[in-house]
């Protein structure tokens, strides 16, 4: 239960922020000897994230009507990480990028960038400057988050502030594009569940993802509050402590 309870938060507090899921759940869980290679607490992590995305944007989904062209920029966004994100599987490629030095360098790096993005002056608002050429720019460096470290929210914020988007506005894209990224994550762990004939759903996946969607709901609150106030500057430092710590420890 404690396995369960220490990775539903985990994940529902690093999702949303530009610090990495994936690599936090791997750090930890080599780090406490956990296994997280279950698919269905897999499926309890993402599935809870996802509901909390779903309920905090709930009001925009539900306005389909008015929000359709938004959403057919938000699908286009996300087809580019699907589509890699396939092929990485199919070609068993994913293990080779879960080591300590490429989630080190990664974490270094890709927080440096955001650092960088982060400086840029506002000029564009979702409304009216959010087009299909910047979902698909967006989409494109979203790809990257399949590398752990990278982070997904941090590229496609960082992808944002780089379009000259304010740091709310980057984050909001960022969050919606999650919807089908995480969707797609989820529905593909079912369909293997299906395949393996694995039809167990325990208390504990229940669990998981009442923590993940408790903890992912209120991070995504407390992200957006923080935005409108301070810069991505904090996210940055402890993205770069983070990497030298990790890295030290690889080397």
């Amino acid at each position: 239960m404690a396995e369960i309870i220490v990775l539903s938060i985990i994940q529902g507090l690093t999702e949303f922020l530009p610090i990495s899921s994936s690599a936090h759940l791997i750090l930890i869980s080599n780090y406490l000897n956990f296994n997280n290679e279950n698919l269905t607490l897999d499926i309890s992590l993402h599935l809870g994230s996802l509901l909390a995305i779903i309920l905090y944007f709930r009001k925009d989904l539900l306005d389909f009507f008015n929000n359709k062209a938004l959403f057919g920029k938000i699908i286009l966004s996300s087809l580019p990480v699907m589509f890699f994100g396939f092929f990485l599987i199919k070609l068993d490629l994913i293990d080779y990028l879960r080591s300590y030095k490429v989630i080190g360098w990664t974490t270094i790096i890709f927080g440096i960038l955001l650092y960088f993005s982060d400086l840029k002056k506002v000029r564009k608002k979702i409304n009216k400057d959010f087009k299909y050429s910047s979902a698909l720019y967006i989409g494109l460096f979203q790809v990257l988050s399949l590398i752990p470290g990278v982070s997904r929210s941090g590229i496609t914020i960082t992808a944002g502030r780089f379009l000259n988007f304010n740091r709310v506005d980057s984050t909001k894209i960022s969050f919606l594009i999650s919807i089908p990224t995480l969707t797609a994550v989820s529905l593909y762990n079912v369909q293997n569940l299906l395949i393996d004939k694995n039809f167990e759903i325990s208390f504990l996946n229940i669990l998981g993802i009442a923590f993940s969607f408790i903890f992912s709901y209120l991070t995504i609150k407390f992200f957006f509050n923080f935005l409108k106030r301070f810069s991505l500057f904090s996210f940055v430092v402890y993205r770069i402590i983070l990497g030298l710590i990790i890295i030290i420890y690889a080397y």
